[in-house]
């Protein structure tokens, strides 16, 4: 006579061992994460209404500027600066009106001369020669024979009340950077520069298992010892909320036939399993035996020196990782958390999630097993000096809600046998935290950094403020590193005789400064850079788009002109690609750019200067990792390369 199933499988337990090896938290991560591949999963073009918590793939540029014209900011009269600049309550200025109304979405039609304006409004294009709007609340309309003018009461400054085309974000400019996550704003930016989809990682599929006998769907009726499969709901929505897609799989019998079709099904269609039940040391205990005949490296770990979660079992078939859960739900989310959680978010793209701590003292007693890692699920309260307590749930494994009423969890070292009542704990809150960037890069406008930062995937920030700007925001500690590329007259050096107490330099690369102007322009036919400054100063229908003061380029341009102010030197946008904006559009004739944006545009180039890009450094700052990591990257062979094939010549 055969043996009751129930008996068969006590027989086999008392036979097994309890865990193959049980190890500690450290070891257990660290063989789980050897045998398998992190990287993100490929891209996959997605829709922006459907790419909200998705990583970015690759960078992204913008595909237009923003705006993507240089556009007035209030209802007034576009003008020259210069001919309002003597206005006052006491001798209002009288300009002659142009015969157009700019609105939005209307192309201007006539430029505005010396002593004209033309009446536009909030968010219309800025017709040629006007370098400058007046709101209309300092103007009043004035019928006098000779046509309609209108007098202006107080005086206006070059680019008040102008949003430049580019200022916000520039044609070819890098606008999201690798690995961020694309929340509303972000979408919104990359609507803004042009794009309808974005290049996102592709969602982890994360097949969800849950194994039991004694296990029913949710809702349904229970028999006698049958509870509901909680895990599963709450593991496919972790799933989701850490960048994966859910595949439920169901319930299945402690079988090993079933159990190793169910996995093998599994494995066909995800890319990653996770399974919860059938890994303790009972008679439920088949996952090990299945997973060790799918194929290696098979079971990496079964058995993790952890309260909750010692049962863990930790697998992978081929490179797909495969994680076996404790059943009781607490073990099973807090494991899943801890292993499984960093896993997915790799292969989503995404961060590891940010944890934050909290000082604490301990409202009671928890005792611990030694040598084992507790890990005691807390709520917070307020004590009477206004401190806080961490209060323990005092919920086993088998609670449902322990990590709903929660506010986190603590440690209890393996090697202590407890914590007393007010010992200092540091409470691991659950949810994540903002996160800062890693590197500040201020100073002047430079493409290069792109393919530097690109090469990185640090969370960086780059401010636009100038060289002198850069250089002043490294003198007060603002930034990490300041880009510039300031030319000394007195010696023709660039950067060196900039260096202050506290400051070092570090050599980027080497660019081309020149003139840019439409092709096909005859007037700059036959001429070098420096000709065609002097030629384009000389022309009064020649317009320039300058850049904004402290800028290198400006510092450049200002030496060449020695002291002239063609039309349009009050024009002064605060990038290269807003430079080569205005030329292409004909808002302007002639400016000052680098080789690599006039490219860009396909704009005719005329060279100036090589001038050299390099970053100062505060020394206070010199020993973060993420300036080391920058600084190794300029010295990075691939990333030099990428330079050189950018039109930069590398130090």
């Amino acid at each position: 006579m055969s043996d009751d199933p129930l008996l068969a499988r006590l027989r086999r337990a008392a036979r097994q061992e309890q865990f193959l090896e049980v190890v500690d938290e450290a070891e257990a991560r660290r063989r789980f994460h050897a045998a398998l591949d992190l990287s993100p999963l490929p891209a996959e073009e997605v829709a922006l209404h459907a790419a909200l918590g998705r990583a970015l793939a690759r960078d992204v540029a913008a595909a237009v500027d923003a705006p993507p014209f240089d556009r007035a900011l209030v209802d007034g009269f576009a003008l020259r600066a210069a001919d309002a600049a003597q206005a006052g309550d006491a001798a209002p200025v009288r300009l002659r009106l142009n015969a157009e109304v700019l609105a939005c979405g209307a192309a201007p039609a006539i430029e505005v001369g010396p002593g004209t304006a033309t009446a536009i409004a909030t968010g219309a294009p800025l017709p040629r020669g006007a370098d400058a709007v007046a709101m209309i609340e300092w103007t009043a309309l004035d019928d006098a024979p000779g046509g309609p003018h209108v007098l202006l009461r107080r005086a206006v400054a070059p680019g008040q009340f102008v949003g430049f085309a580019g200022g916000d974000i520039a044609r070819g400019e890098v606008l999201l950077r690798r690995g961020a996550v694309l929340g509303s704003r972000e979408i919104g930016m990359l609507a803004a520069a042009g794009h309808a989809t974005a290049p996102a990682v592709r969602r982890p599929r994360v097949a969800v298992l849950s194994t039991g006998d004694e296990l029913h769907p949710p809702g349904a009726p229970l028999p006698p010892g049958g509870i509901p499969d909680s895990n599963a709901a709450i593991l496919a929505a972790m799933v989701a909320e850490n960048g994966g897609e859910p595949l439920p799989m169901g319930i299945f019998r402690d079988d090993e036939a079933t159990l190793r079709a169910a996995l093998e099904a599994a494995l066909a269609r995800a890319d990653m399993v996770v399974m919860s039940g059938g890994t303790s040391k009972g008679a439920g205990d088949v996952s090990h035996r299945v997973l060790g005949g799918l194929g290696a490296p098979g079971v990496l770990v079964h058995g993790v020196a952890l309260k909750p979660g010692k049962p863990l079992c930790l697998a992978a078939v081929g490179r797909t990782p495969v994680v076996v859960l404790p059943g009781f739900p607490t073990s099973a989310v807090f494991t899943f958390h801890e292993f499984a959680v960093p896993v997915l978010r790799a292969l989503a793209g995404l961060p590891p999630r940010e944890e934050t701590e909290m000082a604490a003292t301990l409202a009671t007693r928890t005792p611990s097993e030694l040598g084992r890692t507790e890990y005691v699920m807390a709520s917070l309260a307020e004590g009477g000096d206004g401190g806080l307590r961490a209060v323990p749930l005092g919920k086993g494994s088998g609670s449902v809600t322990a990590f709903g009423q929660a506010d986190g969890f603590f440690a209890i070292p393996a090697l202590s046998e407890g914590m007393a009542a007010g010992a200092p704990v540091r409470l691991r809150l659950i949810g994540g935290a903002a996160r800062l960037p890693e590197l500040v890069v201020a100073g002047s406008h430079c493409t290069g950094l792109d393919v530097v930062l690109g090469r990185l995937g640090l969370r960086a920030r780059v401010l636009a403020l100038g060289s002198l700007g850069g250089l002043a925001a490294a003198r007060r500690g603002e930034c990490d590193l300041a880009g510039a590329h300031l030319l000394d007259a007195a010696t023709g050096l660039y950067n060196t005789p900039f260096l202050q107490p506290g400051l070092r330099l570090e050599r980027g690369w080497g660019r081309m400064q020149g003139v840019v102007f439409r092709p096909g322009d005859a007037r700059f036919a036959g001429l070098d850079g420096a000709a065609a400054v002097r030629r384009a100063a000389a022309d009064g229908a020649l317009l320039l788009v300058n850049r904004n003061a402290g800028s290198g380029t400006r510092i450049l341009l200002d030496g060449l002109l020695a002291g002239a102010r063609p039309p349009g030197y009050a024009n002064q946008p605060k990038s290269h690609n807003a430079v080569c904006a205005a030329v292409a559009q004909g808002r302007a004739d002639w400016g000052v750019a680098i080789a690599t944006v006039a490219q860009g545009y396909g704009l005719g180039f005329l060279p100036l200067a090589e001038e050299q890009y390099d970053f100062f450094l505060p020394e206070e700052r010199a020993g973060r990792p993420a300036v080391q990591a920058f600084l190794g990257a300029l010295r990075d062979d691939a990333v030099r390369a990428a330079l050189r094939e950018a039109g930069f010549t590398p130090a």
